[in-house]
């Protein structure tokens, strides 16, 4: 007599193999942002902010973008990146003073000033973020100094969208992004460094390799977050002999 083995999986088990599988292919499974930045870290990460700034804010509009701080082996390090870069642009002075202020001080422009945790410039921001989020922002900048939620969505926007010739932020924290040959004669190689440069290589790269104060504060709130978050640095964290992407 022949016994017949019934090999169908249990759900359970069946469940337990994808997840085994997901992790072998991919790293580190997606997962909600707010899982790595609880409120209770986004407190201890922003003690002295603006309350325009919450928690729920930022969380909301996360969602709007759902690859950002979620995939891969680097997604602590995406997150300490941009909250380093968002706390220099919106700095009160000190390593815990970012998210300070909301609109730019000494306006740039009279009407697309910076705003924002990014401090969105130009009209041409204004109107391809409002685009993207479907809000009239070229016509009503205002929004993003008065709607959390949409002060945050435009920071995520810039965050993670090419702009050519410059890559997104959020390919060049995760490794994604492959210099190209003009990219390394002019000294961009991958890392934070080029992360500043992408935001305000204008002003602030390019100038040799005398440190210069916007990029030691960038580095120093990017440092603090990747020791909160426990993730490394990597490499090329200044601009200081970085050509901007302009030039």
């Amino acid at each position: 007599r022949v016994t017949v083995v019934n090999m169908a999986m249990s759900p359970l088990a069946v469940c337990a193999a994808a997840l085994l599988l997901a992790l072998a292919a991919g790293g580190a499974m997606a997962q909600d942002v707010g899982s790595t930045i609880t409120q209770a870290m986004f407190e201890s990460m922003l003690p002295n902010r603006d309350p325009f700034y919450t928690y729920d804010a930022f969380i909301t509009a996360a969602k709007t973008f759902p690859d950002f701080g979620t995939t891969g082996q680097l997604m602590k390090r995406e997150l300490a990146a941009f909250f380093g870069q968002t706390s220099h642009e919106t700095t009160g002075g000190g390593s815990q003073g970012g998210y300070k202020f909301i609109e730019e001080i000494n306006k740039s422009d009279p009407l697309y000033y910076g705003r924002g945790p990014i401090q969105l410039t130009g009209q041409s921001n204004y109107r391809a973020a409002g685009d993207a989020l479907n809000q009239p922002l070229e016509s009503n900048p205002e929004i993003v100094a008065n709607n959390p939620v949409v002060s945050f969505q435009t920071a995520l926007w810039f965050w993670m969208t090419a702009q050519t010739p410059k890559p997104s932020c959020h390919n060049v924290i995760l490794g994604n992004w492959t210099p190209t040959d003009a990219d390394r004669t002019a000294g961009r190689l991958p890392g934070y460094g080029v992360i500043t440069n992408i935001i305000n290589g204008g002003v602030e790269c390019g100038m040799g390799q005398m440190p210069n104060d916007p990029n030691a504060d960038r580095i120093a709130y990017y440092k603090r977050y990747c020791d909160m978050l426990d993730t490394t640095y990597g490499d090329n964290l200044d601009c200081y002999s970085q050509k901007n992407f302009a030039a």
